[in-house]
């Protein structure tokens, strides 16, 4: 297998690559941080500037890198593999809150697969050896080789947000929605996987992370599983405390059998006066609520972007974190923005899935992730 050098200006940084092996994973695992998201060439963050060498593309998007900007010489490090020396032009303004952990690989075994939500899991994985990484970041989890619809296919990644805090160093934890005929999710995770199996794993990646320097009230907005990036943040912020502002967390699920960790939320209320949880429910009224024996009043009611309309005339000052489907987090980024909340004070993840490659994926360039 040959070998290649990757030259990462303005810096003038050498990597090297394998022909195999992706630019930016090259980079991560050798300390260079370069900007990225989805990993699988969906949401443009890695874009850079090819200055020099050959590369074979990969499986980017047509939407994340159009047909011209690959005639301008602009590649996905995400996708992109060296075939001679390259030298490329990146971004590398790291935000002062980004500690660099660069990316390693990890066996780990399963300490508690358990249904948490409606067609939600929470995956619990005890690491080989410790892990560093930043809140809000996430793991690559190897799908194991399988048979589906009677063909053999090969093994692929997934990745998923790691929702335990920095502190806990071995043990991660996962929230994980189940998406039909997903080949982690329904052929996998949903499938097969149990306690006691063996995974790997590798990371830490993303840059959707809490701004531990930060003291402006933190506007938290998680829709389905993008609430597990935001519980690693609410709890390093609280628990270890590494955040001087209030925190608010709104937790969007159809019905209360979508929500999940309501008592983990509630009892972190209870103890840290910074901290506001506000559960919503889109589909499930008040009434229902009650006639089921809950208090009615435990609960917010309707869009989560209704209830943050409802309880903020303003939000200039504060901070923006959203996470979840791409249509909520759309919705969500136009509420803050209504409220006068800054697009440079607003950051989002975004759950893209497989099926996103072929539609436009592409977001403001305007946000950071």
């Amino acid at each position: 297998m040959s070998t290649y050098t990757i030259t990462v200006e303005p810096v003038g940084r050498e990597v090297e690559c394998d022909e195999d092996q992706t630019i930016l994973d090259a980079c991560l695992r050798a300390g260079v941080w370069l900007p990225h998201s989805c990993t699988h060439g969906t949401c443009a963050t890695c874009k850079v500037d090819k200055l020099d060498g050959e590369v074979d593309l990969g499986e980017a998007s047509t939407f994340a890198l159009m047909d011209f900007e690959r005639d301008e010489g602009k590649l996905l490090t995400c996708c992109a593999k060296p075939r001679e020396d390259v030298t490329i032009e990146a971004d590398l303004d790291v935000d002062e809150d980004l500690e660099v952990h660069p990316v390693q690989d990890f066996t780990g075994t399963v300490l508690v697969l358990e249904d948490i939500a409606e067609q939600t899991k929470r995956l619990v994985v005890e690491l080989d050896r410790e892990i560093g990484f930043n809140a809000g970041q996430y793991m690559k989890f190897t799908v194991p080789a399988a048979t589906v619809d009677g063909a053999e296919v090969g093994e692929v990644d997934r990745t998923w947000s790691i929702a335990s805090p920095p502190g806990e160093t071995t043990r991660l934890e996962f929230h994980i929605r189940n998406v039909t005929g997903g080949r982690g999710t329904d052929g996998w995770v949903f499938a097969s996987l149990a306690e006691g199996d063996q995974v790997r794993l590798s990371g830490p990646y993303g840059r959707f992370v809490l701004k531990t320097s930060d003291d402006k009230h933190a506007i938290l907005v998680g829709g389905g599983t993008g609430v597990a990036p935001l519980k690693s943040m609410v709890r390093h912020a609280l628990e270890a405390g590494e955040y001087d502002g209030d925190l608010t967390l709104y937790a969007g699920g159809r019905t209360r059998a979508w929500l999940y960790d309501v008592a983990t939320f509630r009892e972190l209320e209870e103890q840290y006066e910074e901290f506001t949880y506000r559960p919503c429910l889109s589909d499930e009224t008040p009434e229902e609520v009650e006639a089921s024996g809950d208090d009615p009043h435990a609960y917010a009611y309707g869009m989560v972007t209704d209830v943050i309309e409802s309880d903020h005339e303003r939000l200039g000052g504060c901070r923006g974190y959203l996470c979840g489907p791409p249509a909520m987090v759309d919705a969500a980024l136009k509420t803050l923005m209504s409220r006068r909340l800054f697009p440079r004070d607003i950051f989002r993840e975004d759950f893209f899935d497989e099926s996103d490659k072929n539609s436009s994926g592409l977001k403001s360039p305007l946000i950071k992730r």
